[in-house]
């Protein structure tokens, strides 16, 4: 099979590599579409994966190919999508059902090999079965569609809220998206230039501000971004007794000066943090919230790709994200397209 292999940092090579193994209770999924999430930027030029050689790729969607076990063999040929953290299931987290805050968790992508490849193997717990009105593409942003729900569930946002988020990521405009479907009065989406207006002018609903421009205070406010200036302007923005939430991944150190810190206080903010999304086979969580709205087309998740590539030029999107080389949303790369 053909996959991405990073061997080192910023050496990420496209080659032939050997069929994944299938052990008990796994299954192997033929790889249909692929997301690149942004987070694997930096995974791949600057910081590498958790060892070499890695296959990354955490956001994708395909059809079971192989199973381990007989009790599984009616999954082969379902289209599926991927759950991608698997739980240690001993930690106290685990125990009570929080798997995304798993302490000693393994990662498909990051930690083990990824759906950067035309096959990857994955626990057939992690598989989310879907029907044909999920197309593979909006299957492979199921993660991010997740984690942006699961973070405007932890900011509580009510009927009537007035919400911004800060940030033009991908996950940032499918959060604003779930913020009005929960009954948001008013939600921008809120960016450092004018470049993904056109973004936000295709979703219904969705509101759309500069930094500069943007000076009203909001029931909630979710920053989207990991940088000193997102969390300051956040703070700024989020009304005396608000709530703030912290999803950014981190860009560096992240420090508060006196006068932030003051606001904080002054205002009696309810900051929480986020990164992940509740999950659990066949039972209400936010990933079988995200099924639902997608089958029932409540959610545009399709209007959120920006870009498509082959698989053969995955190398080309991401050198595009890397280099901001223009506007972009979700970069989304097709496999096994060539049957």
């Amino acid at each position: 099979m053909k996959g991405y292999s990073l061997h080192a940092v910023n050496d990420l090579r496209y080659e032939e590599l050997e069929y994944p193994e299938c052990a008990t209770g796994w299954c192997v999924v033929k790889v249909k579409a692929a997301g690149i999430c942004s987070s694997d930027i930096p995974r791949v030029y600057t910081k590498g994966t958790y060892h070499f050689p890695t296959i990354p790729g955490h956001e994708f969607s395909g059809v079971v190919d192989k199973v381990a076990d007989k009790e599984n063999e009616t999954l082969v040929g379902k289209k599926v999508g991927i759950f991608p953290l698997i739980p240690c299931r001993k930690c106290q987290q685990c125990k009570d059902g929080h798997y995304e805050m798993c302490s000693n968790y393994d990662y498909v992508g990051s930690r083990r090999d990824g759906g950067f490849a035309e096959y990857v193997a994955v626990p057939v717990w992690n598989l989310v079965e879907l029907s044909d009105e999920i197309s593979f593409e909006e299957a492979a942003m199921m993660e991010p569609l997740a984690v942006a729900l699961h973070a405007i569930k932890i900011a509580n946002v009510k009927n009537g809220d007035t919400v911004a988020i800060i940030g033009t990521g991908m996950i940032a405009f499918a959060a604003a998206q779930w913020a009005k479907k929960l009954g948001a009065a008013e939600v921008i989406v809120v960016g450092r230039s004018e470049s993904k207006r056109k973004i936000a002018e295709n979703i219904p609903g969705i509101g759309y501000a500069t930094f500069e421009n943007c000076k009203e205070e909001f029931d909630v406010v979710l920053e989207a971004v990991g940088s000193n200036s997102a969390i300051d302007t956040a703070i700024n923005m989020v009304k005396a007794g608000g709530r703030l939430v912290l999803m950014g991944n981190p860009e560096g150190e992240i420090d508060l000066n006196q006068n932030t810190y003051w606001r904080i206080l002054r205002k009696q903010l309810h900051i929480a943090g986020t990164w992940n999304s509740s999950y659990e086979k066949n039972h209400d969580c936010d990933w079988s919230e995200v099924k639902s709205a997608l089958e029932n087309h409540e959610i545009k998740a399709s209007a959120l790709i920006s870009h498509f590539y082959h698989q053969d030029d995955l190398k080309v999107g991401m050198a595009l994200m890397h280099d901001h080389k223009e506007p972009y949303c979700k970069v989304m790369t097709l496999w096994n397209r060539g049957e």
